[in-house]
């Protein structure tokens, strides 16, 4: 016999699951599907001259336009499979990946109403500028050439409705834009559903209460820990704000909760296999680096400034 407890966890899990996957579904078909309509009225040399490395402004320009863009970090995967077709510059298109999930709007709205503007300055300033300069840093590494060639390609054309030889019948621009993002979806799909069973799993047997314990002010590793313990931990934007507040009120470390702030929303394990679809291992490492160090140092420089 199962016992309360566990039965309370395994339900907790499969609502998790469920939620996370109508939601992340919707949200993947009608971003994927915005950008495609973008697309359709925004040439890709327009893009190629916003958000060019060549250009200084480009960064900048990168990682506001993920401030203003109301996206998680699994949300992003979209948006950014239509910079890589537009071959924006590879900096900025990393600028706007760290930088859209963690400076959404409505974190920064939470943050503000939870933590006060001091801390929500404190806490934009590290993530546009840790964004900023890691964007910068990859580009001049090379890491670019850790970009999957087919996450440049757009989805071939089926042949529903006329044999492959035949030339296809004419279909409007919208059901065009629809094929395109079915089929990216269906691509992902198996990545999407293996992230939120994995995340979903995690979330509902991770009780707060040891986070809590292990990321309090007496322990000195708690802010690495919390970093870490944040990735696997797939947190949306509205509730992770609430949820650390309430791990501050049961001991947690102020720096620890900034450093599972910026582990949860800035990266998840969803996202992580999202983006296997697109990038290869080195590049995934060098993304997980950059959020674990911006959320360790952000951690310990908040403990220091604040305290």
């Amino acid at each position: 016999m199962l016992s309360q407890s566990t039965i309370n966890m395994l339900q907790e899990t499969l609502n998790m699951f469920i939620f996370l996957a109508v939601e992340l579904t919707l949200l993947f078909l009608a971003i994927s599907y915005l950008v495609g309509v973008l697309q359709e009225y925004i040439p890709p040399s327009k893009i190629q001259n916003i958000l060019s490395s060549k250009n200084g402004k480009g960064y900048l320009v990168a990682g506001f336009l993920g401030a203003i863009t109301p996206f998680c970090s699994c949300s992003t995967i979209p948006f950014l499979k239509g910079l890589l077709r537009a071959k924006a510059g590879f900096g900025t298109m990393m600028v706007f990946l760290f930088a859209s999930p963690l400076l959404n709007p409505i974190i920064i709205g939470l943050f503000a109403v939870t933590f006060g503007l001091k801390v929500t300055l404190f806490y934009f300033v590290m993530a546009m500028g840790v964004s900023v300069i890691a964007g910068y840093a990859l580009e001049r590494l090379g890491f670019e050439k850790y970009i999957k060639a087919e996450a440049y390609e757009e989805p071939k054309p089926s042949c529903c409705g006329t044999s492959c030889g035949a030339k296809p019948a004419a279909i409007s621009k919208w059901r065009r834009i629809w094929n395109t993002t079915w089929k990216d979806f269906k691509k992902v799909l198996p990545y999407l559903i293996g992230g939120i069973a994995v995340g979903s799993m995690i979330y509902g047997f991770m009780p707060t209460e040891f986070v809590a314990k292990v990321a309090s002010d007496s322990n000195p590793f708690a802010v690495p820990i919390a970093a870490i313990i944040g990735i696997p931990l797939y947190i949306r934007a509205e509730a992770v704000i609430p949820l650390s507040a309430a791990l501050a009120a049961k001991g947690m470390g102020l720096g620890a909760v900034m450093a599972l702030i910026i582990g949860s929303a800035g990266a998840s394990l969803t996202e992580v296999i999202l983006l296997k679809s697109l990038f290869k291992n080195q590049l995934i490492i060098a993304f997980l680096t950059v959020i674990i160090t911006m959320a360790i140092g952000a951690g310990y420089l908040y403990g220091f400034i604040f305290s």
